[in-house]
């Protein structure tokens, strides 16, 4: 018995390393291929809640490495570039954004805010990510075109936040529409003439289970939008797990990811 007890401390401490120490520090890429003839040979990459605190230069770095390797024609951000609700415990968004700066890609880098940078400071965030080059859309829409290929991009105010008004989002758009959004909880009122929803702020659940999936998913339909692609009478949405964490620094069979679109 003493024996079991002592494999079993042994087995807790090293889980407790690697959920700690080992896994929110690796990074994958997950590679969704989507149908639209309309859209064949599109990629996009998608990178949400980076959660950057101070002294993770080097893990941003290595962010904005990857998604630039992915050579993808659209980068998008779902928000939640800060950590936590006071400046302190972030790393100061004029250095995030310096940083961020250096994606590439020839649509741009567009973003929506999430509810971490409402609650520290919205405004200025996205004012210094704006002068940086990242387009921020709130409520608001743009056409995009890319040779023959032309898309509308739907960027939404924060759910838990602001006043998300997808009617005005959606105002005057045209031909097929790409909907950003930071929380997935919109995903049932978004109408059937959105392709596809791109969404982020669950983190996965951080820590995920064999066989059960996220413990823990911060929304109110549950795991229902943990992660992943949904489809869902008749709409496509993906949701990230996200680059960073909240609450606790640990990640649990839930490695951070971005994500890569590509249209067929």
């Amino acid at each position: 018995m003493i024996k079991i007890l002592i494999l079993l401390f042994i087995l807790g401490v090293l889980l407790a390393i690697w959920a700690f120490g080992f896994e929110p520090n690796m990074l994958k890429v997950t590679t969704y291929r989507v149908a639209k003839p309309e859209l064949s040979g599109l990629k996009i990459a998608f990178a949400s809640d980076f959660h950057i605190a101070p002294r993770h230069q080097k893990r941003l770095e290595k962010i904005v490495k990857k998604i630039n390797q992915q050579k993808a024609d659209l980068i998008l951000l779902g928000g939640d570039f800060v950590k936590g609700h006071k400046f302190e415990t972030s790393m100061p968004i004029e250095e995030i954004a310096k940083e961020l700066s250096k994606l590439e890609a020839p649509l741009g880098v567009v973003s929506v805010l999430g509810n971490h940078d409402w609650w520290q400071d919205g405004q200025k965030i996205r004012e210094v990510l704006q002068d940086s080059g990242i387009v921020v859309l709130e409520n608001e829409n743009r056409k995009l075109t890319l040779g023959e290929k032309s898309f509308s991009l739907v960027g939404l105010a924060d759910y838990n936040t602001r006043k998300p008004d997808i009617n005005k989002a959606l105002s005057a758009t045209e031909n097929t529409v790409l909907f950003l959004t930071h929380s997935p909880d919109v995903f049932p009122e978004i109408p059937q003439d959105v392709f596809l929803t791109l969404a982020g702020h669950t983190h996965g659940g951080q820590v995920a289970l064999p066989w059960f999936g996220a413990v823990l998913v911060p929304s109110k339909y549950g795991k229902k939008y943990e992660g992943g692609f949904i489809e869902e009478n008749g709409k496509k949405m993906i949701v990230s797990r996200g680059l960073g964490t909240s609450l606790l620094p640990v990640r649990f069979g839930c490695l951070p990811e971005i994500v890569v679109v590509e249209f067929y």
